[in-house]
Order: structure tokens, then sequence, then C-alpha cells
């Protein structure tokens, strides 16, 4: 990279509040060359909107890493209100420094704005492709998503599709819904009755934990 890391971190404090989530990553990653590193690229289910970055479930995940005396470094690259089209567009950015697993996780708000399923699978594709182009020995996997029925029932059949027919096509491994056993959980959910409280969360590090397990 060409610099030190004083050099750095001075360069990293005259970036804006966007780039503060690279910054610490790329900064870390100076140290600490031989940690492999797992990527969370995702929307507000991702960052964990709502809560404590800590209670979010890639924290929860490096936590199970780190109980389990397993070398990974873990990058929550979570954007609230983050789409397909925007993932596809600051992915480029995402990749500058080398990952090992990337988990996908977009579509969501994709569908709550009725977006065409088709448009939304083939910037998945394109993202899966270009990870893959930068990182041939890279694991992706890829966090499945559904609607709510009021999105209307030929939709929401269109768009839960979408993941397990790209993963199949990719050759990826699939998370086939990320909100199981979540989502639909009054109590499981803040009152906007999308994103997951802290409980909530901890069921889903438990259902991600499961997929990353056999690639760890």
């Amino acid at each position: 990279m060409g610099l030190n890391k004083s050099e750095f971190s001075a360069k990293c404090k005259s970036q804006t509040w966007r780039t503060v989530v690279i910054c610490l990553w790329l900064a870390t990653g100076l140290g600490a060359a031989e940690t492999k590193t797992l990527l969370f690229f995702g929307d507000s289910l991702t960052s964990g909107y709502g809560l404590d970055p800590d209670d979010a479930y890639p924290a929860l995940i490096q936590r199970k890493l780190e109980a389990a005396g397993q070398p990974w470094r873990v990058v929550n690259a979570g954007l609230s209100g983050e789409t397909t089209a925007g993932g596809l567009r600051r992915l480029d950015w995402i990749l500058r420094q080398r990952v090992d697993i990337f988990v996908l996780e977009l579509g969501g708000n994709d569908g709550l704005r009725g977006i065409d399923p088709e448009t939304s699978r083939a910037n998945l594709e394109a993202m899966i492709k270009r990870i893959r182009e930068r990182y041939p020995s890279v694991k992706i996997v890829l966090a499945g998503m559904q609607m709510p029925t009021n999105m209307g029932a030929s939709y929401s059949h269109q768009f839960a599709a979408i993941y397990p027919d790209l993963a199949d096509k990719t050759q990826v491994v699939l998370i086939p819904f990320l909100l199981a056993g979540v989502g639909g959980v009054p109590e499981l959910n803040l009152p906007d009755g999308i994103h997951p409280t802290a409980a909530g969360h901890k069921i889903v590090a438990e259902t991600v934990w499961r997929a990353l397990q056999p690639l760890l």
C-alpha cells in the first residue's frame, strides 16, 4: 500500500464518515496480515440498525470465532438502506483488501421497493462474478431473503426464488433465509417489524454460524 501505520492513520482521519469502516479494517490488516478476513456485505440487517454494533450478528460471529480459537477478523460492511445496485457500485471499494470468506446479504431493500426480481438477481450475480475475479479462492455465502405477503404472492414467490436459483447457478453457499425464526416474530423485532432486536440477532448469528462452520 506504500504507507506506514502512522501515515495511514493520518490519511484515514481526513476521510469522510463513509470511509471509517474500511479505514479501520485496512489499518487492522497492516498489523495482522496472518489473520484471515470474513466480510459481511449487506444492508441494515448486517449493520445492526437500531442496536449497538456489538449486538449485531457479525459481532456475535466474531465472538464465536474468538471462542473457538479461530484466527479470523470479521468486517461489518453493512450499510443501512443499501440495495443490490448500490452494493454493486461500492463493491470495488470494499475489495481493496483481500477477503477469504465473503457473506453477501443484499436484496431486502430491493424487494421492499418493488424492484423487478430479475434486476436484483442480475446485480447479485454481477457481484459474485466480480468478487471471484478479484479473489479466485474466496468462499462466498449468499444470504437469502423473503418478502412479506403484503407485497403480493406472485412477487414474493419470484423474489424468494432469486437466492436458491442463483446459489445453484454460481455454486455459492446458501443461507436459505437469513431471518429464519426471527422474521414475523414481534418480540424478536424492533417496532418497525423489519429489523431484529438484540435477541433476534442472536438467532440470526446461529443461522449464519451453521453455514460458516464448514468453510472455516
